[in-house]
């Protein structure tokens, strides 16, 4: 809602700085958008008048113009204009002026002849005809008497460039403040000004309206309905203030009957329709809602087709409207209109909304209708029109006004209850404070009750009158106390915690976090080569998918994963490394195995990292393990995994613990890669969230540096080919007992020393005793027997 300043003094005395007034309106309750003025893009244009006219000495078309603007001498001004004449007043940027759109004004010289300005048309000052009545569309801007300026008059000022706009963001539970009226109320009570209302009344009338039209409500979604007549219309553009209150917000002018109706929908916030009489048939106006079928053609042109159920303004021959969003073109006000029908009624906020929303339509007057209007405004909101039209001229007014209001709405009143206040909102206020606030906003209150005014629907009970009590003791002013009573203490669970130090320890291994849908195609399974009875194909179907791309629910990250990565390699990026908490949904299944649509499915948090550019399998190895390590995962083992078609078959790897798979890691097959774009190679990794917490030790263990110095013993080992270094660990770790410090190797060799289908391991093992030095002989007989286990178990000799 726009809300110009100028507009505003009429009903309430504002003198504040307009930062300060936007500050402070918004801590009451009205939030401000922004705030401009048209004078922003005018600068040092001023009033002129032409003492004379000359033709260019070289142009057949030019003008040179001696201009009176208020300087001790005239200014030669060359223009192309052909409208003027001696002693026109026009506009005049003088050098060094600013006009909208940035265009500078500089002294130049125009075939020969100095020019010391530009006189101005209604374009370049961001004006129409609307704006101008009677000016020339295609030459320069001549003011009437009627703007009364004088030679050397800032512009802003004559033409009302010089107001400032403030633009609210009304809240839809405030129609109220959709209107100039009610900000002002909103303002008075901020500032603590009077507020002066209009007293709408009509001096003179003719004859009695119930002789011109009559009115039927056929529907209750049309709660009250009243209306007017108005003769002899004089068409005419609206005098100055009007159309400068209607530009600066944001309404263009027409003429003068528009040009009221919009006024008062602004300034009351009440949107009025006007009928041209000689085509209401039956001289009967009927409110009902549509049938199947009706269509109905608009003031915009457009025949539109109507749903059933719409509220429809009617003759008894036709539809005239479409109540509370457009008027009819059959009853549209022309040069030629004599007499006038004036609507002002209430219609259902929901009927408003469904019927501009199915007829694709929506105006000023539907938003305003579909927030829920006040009924008992329609009156006065109608009286204030035809108090317009008689002040304008522009007709004679018909005495009466039909009012047709089955229903009163009722009155609410609510308790008032300071002690409760007080407690509620955390602020000792004074009862005489909170009465004093709630009057300024038009409520009443006597004997402890208070009446709400009617158009404060949103104020049904006591949490209500607090809130208009805090707001404008000023919300700033209440300090901040903790809740009383018993309140649970802020923090994280356990698993939250968990879950922001695993994605901690992720980054702090160089991967930067990734953030995809939880959607997925079809076709990303077959890119996984995965088999027709894989698991992963059973996935859970969207009812209302976004496209065939996002139809299922994803029961793997992989594939989201993968195109995050085929887009850097697109992106040329030579290396990266990411990882994501993905959430995966993995369906319910009936007897049969089949998915059950009806059940939920089981959401599985698992983490996945990918990486390429970085080192390969055994990089993204020591990076989990250095994860792992940081989630106090102790005890695990990595063993090889062949049966996922999508990783590569002799680089991929399982991390067991206890029994129980936390994961899987290694090289995504070529294949697959190729199916996403990607020709180099990608590694990832899946691990499952639960797994992870579930092996994780409760505690962190303190252990003391050791005292005695460690002996280091070097074995060369020959084993079978099949065998992995991991079988061969297990049983060193076993044979040596807790004299094994430390195991590392730190050698693999194949060749004609180690025979066929042999390969050669080496390790170091560094024994330590925590109560003393271990002595040669010690160390000798646990690395003896290391080695009779390792050949007793694997058939592993010691390496000649």
């Amino acid at each position: 809602m726009k809300l110009p300043i100028k507009w505003l003094n009429d009903y309430t005395e504002m003198r504040e700085d307009i930062n300060t007034f936007c500050h402070k309106m918004t801590l009451s309750g009205s939030k401000v958008e922004s705030f401009e003025s048209e004078s922003d893009e005018i600068k040092n244009v001023v009033c002129g008048r032409v003492l004379s006219l000359s033709k260019h000495p070289d142009s057949d078309h030019l003008w040179v113009c001696s201009v009176d603007v208020g300087a001790k001498e005239p200014y030669q001004i060359v223009t192309g204009a052909q409208n003027l004449k001696t002693g026109d007043l026009v506009p005049a940027a003088l050098p060094g002026a600013l006009l909208p759109g940035g265009v500078e004004i500089k002294p130049t010289v125009m075939r020969g002849v100095p020019s010391n300005g530009m006189l101005c048309s209604m374009g370049e000052l961001k004006l129409t005809t609307h704006d101008c009545p009677g000016a020339v569309e295609n030459g320069i801007l001549v003011l009437s008497d009627e703007y009364g300026a004088a030679p050397g008059d800032d512009i802003c000022k004559v033409m009302g460039f010089d107001d400032k706009v403030v633009d609210f963001e009304i809240t839809p539970n405030r129609p109220d403040c959709l209107s100039v009226i009610g900000l002002a109320r909103e303002s008075a009570a901020t500032f603590d000004k009077p507020l002066k209302l209009p007293e709408p009344s009509v001096k003179e009338t003719h004859g009695n309206v119930s002789d011109y039209i009559s009115v039927e409500l056929k529907t209750e979604l049309c709660p009250r309905y009243t209306a007017a007549v108005v003769t002899d219309i004089k068409i005419a553009p609206s005098p100055k203030y009007i159309r400068d209150r209607l530009r600066t917000a944001g309404v263009r002018p027409i003429n003068n009957i528009v040009d009221i109706t919009n006024f008062v929908m602004l300034e009351y916030g009440q949107p009025m329709h006007a009928f041209d009489y000689s085509c209401i048939d039956g001289k009967k106006i009927i409110v009902r809602t549509t049938k199947e079928g009706e269509t109905s053609e608009t003031l915009d042109g457009q025949d539109r087709k109507l749903a059933p159920n719409t509220i429809v303004i009617c003759d008894e021959r036709k539809i005239i409207g479409l109540a509370g969003v457009m008027g009819g073109l059959n009853s549209e006000i022309t040069e030629n209109t004599k007499t006038v029908v004036f609507e002002s009624a209430n219609f259902n906020a929901p009927a408003v909304r469904v019927g501009a929303r199915n007829a694709g339509i929506r105006t000023e007057a539907s938003s305003r209708f579909e927030k829920g209007l006040d009924c008992e405004n329609t009156y006065p909101a109608l009286l204030r029109a035809l108090q317009l039209i008689e002040e304008l001229s522009a007709g004679k007014v018909v005495g009466g006004i039909i009012d047709e209001y089955p229903v009163k709405k009722p009155v609410r009143t609510i308790k008032l209850e300071p002690a409760r206040i007080c407690a509620f909102i955390g602020a000792e206020i004074p009862e005489a404070e909170m009465v004093k606030t709630l009057e300024k906003l038009d409520f009443k209150v006597e004997n402890g009750a208070i009446t709400v005014p009617s158009f404060r629907d949103d104020v049904e009970g006591f949490a209500d009158i607090a809130e208009e009590v805090a707001r404008f003791y000023g919300y700033d002013k209440i300090k901040p106390t903790l809740f009383a009573g018993t309140t649970t203490q802020g923090g994280l669970s356990a698993r939250q915690q968990f879950e922001r130090d695993l994605a901690e320890y992720c980054r702090a291994a160089g991967f930067y976090e990734i953030c995809t849908l939880s959607f997925m195609s079809p076709k990303a399974l077959d890119k996984l080569t995965l088999p027709e009875n894989d698991p992963l194909r059973r996935a859970v179907v969207i009812t209302n998918p976004l496209g065939e791309d996002q139809s299922l629910m994803r029961t793997s990250a992989l594939p989201s994963t993968l195109e995050v990565i085929a887009r850097n390699v697109n992106f040329r990026a030579e290396k990266v490394k990411f990882f994501e908490p993905a959430t995966v949904y993995i369906p319910t299944l009936d007897e049969s195995g089949k998915v059950d649509a009806s059940r939920l499915a089981t959401e599985r948090k698992t983490l996945v990292l990918s990486e390429y550019g970085n080192g390969g399998f055994f990089e993204l190895k020591g990076e989990i393990e250095e994860i792992l390590s940081a989630c106090k995962v102790i005890s695990y083992e990595i063993v090889p995994k062949t049966d996922l078609p999508y990783y590569h078959p002799g680089r991929c790897a399982e991390v067991v613990s206890g029994g129980r798979s936390l994961g899987v890691f290694g090289q995504i097959h070529p294949t697959v890669a190729k199916n996403f774009g990607v020709d180099c190679e990608v590694y990832c990794a899946e691990f499952i969230y639960d797994e992870i917490e579930k092996s994780a030790q409760a505690n962190k263990l303190y252990k003391s540096l050791p005292k005695y110095p460690a002996v280091t013993r070097d074995i060369a080992l020959v084993c079978d080919d099949r065998l992995y270094s991991l079988d061969l660990e297990r049983v060193i770790k076993k044979a040596a007992g807790d004299d094994l410090y430390s195991l590392t190797l730190f050698d693999v060799y194949k060749g004609a020393q180690t025979g066929a289908d042999k390969k050669s391991l080496a390790y170091t093992l560094a024994l330590r005793h925590p109560d003393r030095t271990l002595t040669d002989k010690e160390a000798d007989e646990i690395i003896a027997r290391v080695l009779a286990a390792l050949n007793d178990e694997l058939s592993v000799t010691l390496r000649a």
